[in-house]
């Protein structure tokens, strides 16, 4: 019997499918059995090596474009994919012989037929855990369902794991289910290569730093399993989330060296800190409100201002991101509008035009609009002076209710407006639901105006979809007279930026700059 067909025999013996591929994964020959009948041998040719793994690719790639001549990578476990969600088990081994090095020979066998990976089947592929944003999202979620009386977060750093090879592939997957398993509502994350964060039950008993440890035991590698707790017990879902995300944070920024628990109590700590300073601020309305010109691009004149916060620590865009995340929001966003009222009332004011912003949370409920609506009752006239900027860095979680209650404002004679238009994917979906007057064009658009036609062309068909609509439109961050022109001929209708002026303590409708105004330092009305 020839040679050939012995080593045919010996290696069929071991694999159903044979494959050479390149060290960049490019499958170069293949022979035997392919994974379903419809999958060929000659089908492979060609193809990246990853396409055909569902399981960790990038992670099996590595392993193997590590491999030296006369390397070995002893069989791992593979769901190879079949094509319209279908996979199959599967054991690859590889091994590069000298003489056609830097080629990999690699033997596939074959565990049980194709199924359909379906969610009730889940639980029949590998563990593969979440990244970071899908740990805190999962942890919102159960956090949502009540206070957090009898969770923790477990950091658990396996150093030694992050070895190249199939013993520690085969550690990761087994120490990644054993930690899902152990999790509350799948809340398990892989953070780095060798720490992992896990929601649990502090009912929980099981030891579970002695299981992980085992388990990399069993795969023949040495690693020191620590681990370390966050109580989430003594703060509620929201203190409690925002200290973990900055955590978490700590450690992705911070590396492995980074104590998460501290991270996590200091967090938490400085959070009850920031709220409790908050509320104190907003009771006293301890803070100022400057305004920034809004002007009409085709005339030069001040159309209105926008009302913006100013704090006496911090930045105003961290401030308010954190009354958000505390849900704090809705009682400041009240008191921007009282404070705002208070100066339309001002004498000499008979002609100011003020727009307040108001966050996408404080829209989930009716507090708010009826609140504004009672601080205008007395001077149902002062409304027409009113314009509500929705902000969207607070995404409506419904839109049908958020509309009935700004038609409320709208009803009585309150202007709205989207901010931040473009910025994101809910922007479009806000044009659609909410019955508004005006939006603001996304500074981020304008800032490439004279670098990017496509830029351009964007905002031409934001206007273009905005006049068939019947709504005024406003660009900021405008800071160039050339930007100014642009969008003039675009057909924006308003501009703001420090081309017409910062945000001060108090209104100026003068402003000095070299527009192609017919009129300069005019107030117009709505319109």
């Amino acid at each position: 019997m020839p040679l050939r067909q012995r080593l045919l025999g010996f290696a069929f013996a071991s694999g159903d499918l044979l494959i050479e591929m390149q060290p960049d994964g490019a499958v170069t020959f293949a022979l035997g059995a392919g994974p379903t009948s419809n999958m060929t041998p000659a089908s492979l040719h060609g193809r990246p090596f990853d396409s055909l793994i569902v399981h960790r690719p990038e992670a099996i790639g590595t392993a193997l474009s590590a491999l030296k001549p006369g390397g070995r990578l002893a069989p791992i476990e593979i769901l190879m994919a079949c094509g319209e969600g279908r996979v199959r088990r599967a054991a690859l081994a590889a091994f590069v012989l000298p003489e056609l090095a830097p080629s990999i020979s690699c033997s596939i066998r074959y565990e049980g037929p194709a199924f359909t990976l379906a969610s009730s089947q889940e639980d029949a592929r590998p563990a593969e855990l979440i990244d970071a944003e899908a740990f805190l999202a999962r942890a919102r979620t159960v956090l949502a369902g009540g206070e957090p009386a009898n969770l923790a977060v477990a950091f658990v750093d396996v150093a030694g794991l992050k070895a190249s090879g199939a013993e520690s592939l085969r550690a990761a997957a087994r120490i990644e289910a054993a930690l899902q398993s152990a999790s509350v509502g799948g809340a398990a994350s892989r953070l780095t290569d060798d720490r992992y964060a896990v929601l649990r039950d502090q009912n929980d008993t099981r030891d579970l730093l002695g299981e992980v440890g085992e388990l990399a035991r069993d795969e023949g590698l040495d690693v020191d399993v620590t681990g370390s707790i966050a109580d989430l017990s003594g703060a509620s879902p929201v203190n409690a989330l925002r200290a973990l995300r900055f955590a978490i944070q700590s450690c992705l920024v911070e590396g492995s060296d980074s104590r998460p628990d501290e991270a996590f109590d200091a967090a938490l700590a400085r959070t009850l800190r920031e709220a409790d300073q908050f509320r104190t601020m907003v009771r006293g309305r301890d803070f100022a409100l400057h305004y920034q010109p809004i002007v009409a691009l085709d005339s030069g004149a001040v159309h209105h201002f926008e009302a913006l916060a100013r704090f006496g620590w911090g930045s105003p865009g961290h401030t308010i991101q954190m009354a958000e995340e505390l849900a704090l929001i809705e009682g400041f966003d009240l008191a921007v509008a009282e404070k705002a009222i208070q100066r339309l009332r001002q004498p000499g004011s008979g002609t100011l035009k003020i727009a307040v912003n108001v966050s996408g949370a404080s829209l989930a409920g009716d507090a708010y609009v009826q609140q504004l609506l009672r601080m205008t009752a007395a001077v149902p006239e002062e409304r027409r002076r009113l314009i509500v900027e929705v902000t969207e860095s607070a995404a409506l979680s419904d839109i049908e209710a958020a509309n009935r209650r700004l038609g409320a404002l709208r009803q009585a004679g309150i202007k709205l407006c989207i901010d931040d238009f473009g910025s994101g994917a809910a922007s479009f979906d806000y044009v659609h639901g909410l019955s508004v007057d005006t939006v603001k064009i996304d500074g981020k658009f304008v800032k490439g105006l004279g670098t990017d036609a496509r830029a351009r062309t964007l905002i031409a068909h934001l206007v273009e979809m905005c006049a068939s609509l019947k709504l005024t439109t406003i660009a900021e961050f405008v800071e160039t007279q050339d930007q100014a022109d642009i969008l003039r001929d675009l057909g924006v209708d308003y501009g703001q930026g420090w081309l017409f002026g910062k945000a001060e303590p108090e209104p100026r409708t003068v402003i000095a700059v070299a527009t192609p105004a017919r009129r300069r330092g005019a107030v117009e009305a709505w319109g």
